[in-house]
C-alpha cells in the first residue's frame, strides 16, 4: 500500500472526520467520538485518496482488477468510496464499475433495489465508509447475493473495531479495514 497516500488519508479523516464527545451511533451503541466520514469521502483531496488506498488495499488482498468486477454498498455512506475506487480504478486503466444498494426497492419506476451496471454473476466487494456492528454491509451483502452477484468481500473505510469484522467474517466473506479506529485518535 502506498503509506504517503495512507498516511496523509489518517490525518485528513483525523482532522475532517472524528469528533469528540458522547453520541449514540447507528447500531445504537454509545461512544464518547463520532466518525463522520462523509467530512472526507466527499473532501476534494481525502476522496482521491480514499479511492486510491482502498484500491491499494484490495489489490493487496487479491482483490484488484481482473479479480472483481465491480463495487458498493448500502447507500448512504458506501456511495462515495464506490465511486472513488471506480475513479482510482480508471485512473490507472482498470476496469471496476460501482453499484448502489438501496434501503429498499423503488416502488415506481424499474423499482429496483440495486441502481448501476448489473452486478447479476459478477464478483463484488461489499463496501462501507465506518462501520461499527456491520449492519449495513451485511445488508448490501444480502441484497448483492439476492441480485446473483458473488460478494467475495467487504471492505471498509475504518473499522471502529466493535465486531463489525466478526459478524461479516460469519457471513462468509473476508473483511478488509483500510485504517482503524486506533490510528484515528
Amino acid at each position: 500500500m502506498n503509506d504517503t497516500q495512507r498516511q496523509r488519508l489518517i490525518e485528513l479523516v483525523r482532522e475532517l472526520s472524528v469528533i469528540e464527545g458522547e453520541v449514540t451511533l447507528a447500531s445504537g451503541l454509545v461512544s464518547d467520538h463520532y466518525v463522520d466520514m462523509r467530512r472526507a469521502t466527499l473532501h476534494h483531496e481525502a476522496a482521491p485518496l480514499i479511492g486510491h488506498v482502498m484500491l491499494d488495499m484490495l489489490e493487496e488482498q487479491g482483490f484488484g482488477a481482473g479479480e472483481i468486477d465491480s463495487v458498493g454498498g448500502l447507500t448512504m455512506g458506501a456511495d462515495p468510496v464506490a465511486t472513488a475506487i471506480l475513479h482510482a480504478a480508471a485512473s490507472r486503466g482498470q476496469d471496476i464499475d460501482a453499484f448502489v444498494v438501496r434501503k429498499a426497492a423503488k416502488d415506481h419506476g424499474m423499482k429496483k433495489r440495486i441502481e448501476g451496471p448489473a452486478i447479476e454473476g459478477r464478483k463484488v466487494v461489499i463496501l462501507e465508509d465506518t462501520s461499527t456492528t456491520g449492519g449495513s454491509p451485511l445488508e448490501a451483502l444480502e441484497a448483492a447475493r439476492e441480485a446473483g452477484a458473488e460478494v467475495v468481500a467487504v471492505a471498509v473505510v475504518v473499522d471502529r473495531k466493535t465486531g463489525a469484522q466478526e459478524r461479516i467474517e460469519l457471513a462468509g466473506v473476508p473483511y478488509f479495514a483500510a485504517l482503524s479506529i486506533d490510528e484515528l485518535r
